[in-house]
């Protein structure tokens, strides 16, 4: 993957620590010769971000609410600031109450889902109508993360499912408002991952082992894996690729049943 990001820039906006998906991919970025920027949300989060952005050769930190338009705005131009044009940018941000990731989705309270929602959708809205001014030179990539559980029942993910289906959406509707101007939007979908956010969910460990014994490549997502398929995206290879989702699952979105082992 060396050098197929040579010359390219873009803000990474989601990394909570080493595990973080968001932070496979800003070190496969960065390791294929992207220079990075970093987005955080509070002191805590900007703590445990700072020695991992360092780690990449990043002096780019950022506190940002996405809930905040101020915020937003100003994020935007201090990087604009700093870089009058960038090259991708990759959101991986999603919340919701972890009380209401268990149990029923029945019991979705009102005030939960607008919040999940706004965080976890709405917001590639907003980073996107910010982002796509400084992208109009070469194009660019706007990439987000997403989970099978968007149009697949999975026990527990609840809210988060239809706030994934909704960003789905989004990343289609957003790549043919975008596409004229050159600019690729995608969204990637891994499996069950060890993440600080994948915990939150009502029976992580279960999920993970499952889908570990019964993916066709009897594994789950990697870092390393997710990495290299945003990669590929925010590279010239990926120039035609537009409005997808690209599943990095080991497989297991093909899957009908378990394994007959595991029936």
């Amino acid at each position: 993957m060396s050098g197929l990001l040579a010359g390219k820039r873009g803000l990474i906006m989601g990394v909570a620590n080493e595990r973080s998906i968001a932070w496979g991919i800003a070190k496969a970025m960065s390791e294929a010769g992207a220079e990075l920027a970093f987005t955080y949300q509070g002191d805590a989060f900007g703590k445990r971000l700072e020695p991992l952005a360092q780690s990449v050769g990043s002096d780019f930190m950022v506190d940002v609410d996405v809930t905040d338009d101020a915020s937003l705005d100003a994020a935007f131009e201090a990087l604009g600031a700093r870089w009058p044009t960038i090259d991708f940018v990759v959101h991986a941000i999603a919340f919701s109450d972890k009380n209401e990731l268990t149990g029923r989705f029945l019991n979705t309270s009102r005030a939960n889902f607008k919040n999940s929602m706004d965080i976890s959708a709405y917001s590639f809205i907003e980073i996107a109508r910010r982002a796509h001014p400084m992208m109009t030179e070469n194009g660019g990539t706007l990439l987000t993360l997403t989970y099978m559980g968007s149009n697949r029942v999975t026990p527990n993910y609840n809210v988060m499912g239809v706030a994934k289906a909704a960003l789905e959406s989004a990343t289609r509707y957003l790549a043919n408002d975008l596409g004229p101007e050159g600019i690729r939007v995608n969204a990637i979908s891994p499996g069950p991952m060890k993440t600080l956010a994948g915990a939150a969910i009502g029976g992580a460990r279960r999920t993970y082992k499952h889908t570990d014994e019964n993916a066709p490549l009897r594994s789950n997502a990697t870092l390393e894996a997710v990495g290299g398929t945003a990669v590929y995206l925010a590279s010239d290879a990926g120039a035609c690729t537009t409005g997808e989702v690209i599943r990095v699952d080991g497989g297991f979105h093909v899957l009908g049943m378990p394994q007959a082992d595991n029936l």
